[in-house]
């Protein structure tokens, strides 16, 4: 057993860039931006309960697009936590003890890793949440339960008209990276 082994919490896993990322005790220095951008992209919304693929990185995309500017990186990153622990449907997760307290360990370390607030502004949870009512429109079958899904809000953002496109992976993943360069001015994180 390594030195660092010994030292970290938990049980590693590799990333899609080869590097070692412990869930159970993340630090920033683990973080990396391809990994989010690649993992976010093979992941499908709902569970994979949808019409079509439906990528977790399309979907940040479309909300860091739904917010005030100068909370887009945050909106993009909003699930970026997904990246290391999977995308979890919100009935499961909720029953899931443990998982709320390692996704917010997690978003504090991706947080650290990009200079930005770990204190989730607002808007971006009533983006996700409008950008919700858009997918389920667009990806779902309807059922009688359909208004169900209202979840105390209404659309805002026009979001409910916004067009999912249904990337394909590498496309999803190239975009998201595009968006993140775009968002830090180009610079190198």
């Amino acid at each position: 057993m390594s030195t660092e082994q010994q030292i970290r919490k938990g049980n590693w896993f590799q990333t899609f860039t080869g590097r070692s990322y412990w869930p159970a005790d993340p630090r920033p220095e683990d973080i990396d931006i391809e990994d989010i951008a690649h993992a976010l992209s093979m992941l499908c919304r709902f569970g994979g309960h949808c019409r079509r693929f439906y990528s977790v990185a399309e979907h940040s995309i479309h909300v860091s697009h739904l917010v005030p500017p100068e909370y887009a990186l945050h909106a993009l990153l909003h699930d970026a936590t997904e990246a290391y622990l999977v995308d979890v449907p919100r009935p499961i997760k909720r029953m899931l003890g443990g998982y709320a307290e390692m996704e917010e360990l997690n978003w504090r370390a991706i947080a650290a890793r990009f200079g930005i607030d770990p204190v989730m502004p607002r808007s971006v949870h009533d983006a996700d949440q409008n950008m919700l009512l858009a997918e389920r429109d667009q990806l779902l079958v309807r059922t009688d339960r359909w208004d169900e899904w209202r979840l105390g809000i209404e659309a805002h953002h026009a979001a409910a008209d916004y067009k999912v496109y249904c990337l394909f992976p590498e496309n999803a993943r190239d975009a998201f990276l595009h968006r993140f360069h775009k968002l830090i001015d180009g610079s190198m994180v």
